[in-house]
């Protein structure tokens, strides 16, 4: 569905007070400084009334929305919405329709903002190439995806890309005070308060997005009691209550979860404990699915200490099995231990790397058949063709190794994939395993 409006317009009371306390200006907007200082592109492009297309790439309640609205306000340009959740090819014809009889017609220009751009199909996406080209209206797409992956190459290649960055503890309590203070948007009209350590812990549940902040400021004041003197104060207590089941930011299957199984995968091959521990919690207390983490740790356990230590696969695989037993919250101790131990104990990724270049190998070398001496031979008939005839059995031979016995398939020199590092229990290995090649 499309939706054109005045951008004046005051917003009706009835509406959220994140909705009320939406900036208008440049001067009202939070954070966001590196896209609108005022030698940035960006800030130059609307000071000059020079709009382009663009999207903008941000976590929810950076303001992506906002400054899409404060653009046209800027450049006095009309502004069309449309969500990528509801509106279909034919809401695109008919934002296209108005967006040229808007310029035709009194020659005002036209800002089409698509919210949640990254749900729109291939063909939708298309959809908008050649009215960009034309420039039957400026495009701004706001997504919370990384737009390399979310969006086709052909819109890329006709807008820029700005990303929005997590709003910091500062820019929040001062949204806050702002809503506070507004008598006519706001609550000021309210008479509510908050001390500073109330606002402080109120920007910190918000946890960098604006819009919760204010939802969660609006619920806060909701039920605060009223003093004496007929106003009101929100307490901590007050927060506590609006915030109690409450989870962090972790976007299951974005940028955000890739992001953060990535810095725990890298804090344990970094050998960092506290940090693999911080990032567990992290993708916990944001929702994050105990069971995806348990199945991470035990790759983890391979790639990166393979047979350096043979008891972290092992470990990681019994914190998995714990974890099935007794579920939440109880089993998530058993994967914080697991991470631990990964994190501090020998790390190799010998393994991984000899398991990637036999791959490798394979791939290139084709369907080799295996060599008439390593066949087994379990019928007369087998036996007749030669199978396993020159097999020497290992155990029979001194040290129990045939050496100089082949392996690989006849025509194939012998490969050496496997390169045990000189770290925990594979330094015992590669010693073993030089002799042994020695031998051969």
């Amino acid at each position: 569905m499309s939706e054109q409006f005045s951008l004046l317009e005051s917003t009706a009371p009835t509406a959220p007070l994140a909705d009320r306390m939406r900036p208008t200006s440049l001067e009202t907007f939070a954070g966001q400084t590196h896209l609108l200082g005022a030698d940035s592109t960006l800030r130059r492009a609307i000071d000059k009334q020079l709009l382009h297309s663009m999207i903008f790439w941000g976590p929810p309640g950076t303001g992506k929305t906002t400054l899409a609205r404060m653009l046209a306000i800027q450049c006095d340009a009309s502004f069309i919405s449309l969500s990528a959740v509801l509106a279909g090819v034919k809401d695109i014809r008919e934002a296209v329709a108005t967006a040229r009889e808007n310029f035709q017609s009194s020659g005002v220009r036209t800002v089409l903002f698509v919210d949640e751009v990254h749900r729109f199909n291939k063909a939708q996406q298309d959809a908008f190439l050649p009215h960009i080209e034309d420039g039957t209206f400026y495009f701004v797409g706001a997504t919370t995806e990384n737009p390399s992956f979310a969006l086709n190459n052909a819109l890329l290649s006709r807008v820029r890309v700005y990303v929005l960055k997590q709003l910091e503890a500062p820019d929040i309590e001062h949204i806050i005070r702002r809503a506070l203070a507004d008598p006519e948007k706001g609550l000021g009209e309210l008479n509510i308060s908050a001390a500073d350590d109330v606002i402080a812990q109120l920007a910190a549940a918000a946890d960098g997005d604006a819009r919760r902040s204010l939802v969660l400021l609006e619920l806060a004041s909701d039920i605060c009691d009223e003093q004496p003197d007929g106003s009101r104060l929100i307490a901590q207590s007050h927060v506590a209550e609006v915030t109690r089941d409450s989870l962090r930011y972790f976007d299951k299957g974005g940028d955000i979860f890739y992001e953060q199984i990535s810095a725990m995968h890298k804090s344990v091959r970094g050998s960092d404990p506290d940090a693999a521990l911080y990032w567990l919690c992290r993708m916990l207390d944001g929702g994050c699915d105990p069971h995806y983490i348990a199945r991470r740790v035990v790759r983890m356990a391979s790639e990166d200490i393979g047979n350096a230590d043979p008891r972290a696969l092992q470990l990681s695989l019994d914190a998995w099995n714990v974890f099935e037993r007794l579920g939440s919250p109880e089993g998530e101790l058993a994967i914080a231990q697991a991470v631990l131990y990964l994190a501090s104990t020998a790390k190799s990724n010998a393994a991984y790397r000899a398991y990637g270049a036999a791959t490798k190998f394979v791939r290139q070398t084709g369907n080799l058949e295996v060599p008439v001496h390593l066949r087994n031979a379990p019928t007369g008939f087998m036996k007749d063709l030669g199978y396993g005839n020159e097999y020497r059995y290992d155990h029979d031979e001194s040290d129990g190794l045939a050496a100089g016995q082949t392996y690989f398939p006849d025509g194939t020199a012998s490969q050496q994939f496997y390169e045990p590092v000189d770290r925990g229990l594979e330094k015992q290995i590669a010693e073993k395993l030089a002799a042994i090649r020695s031998r051969k």
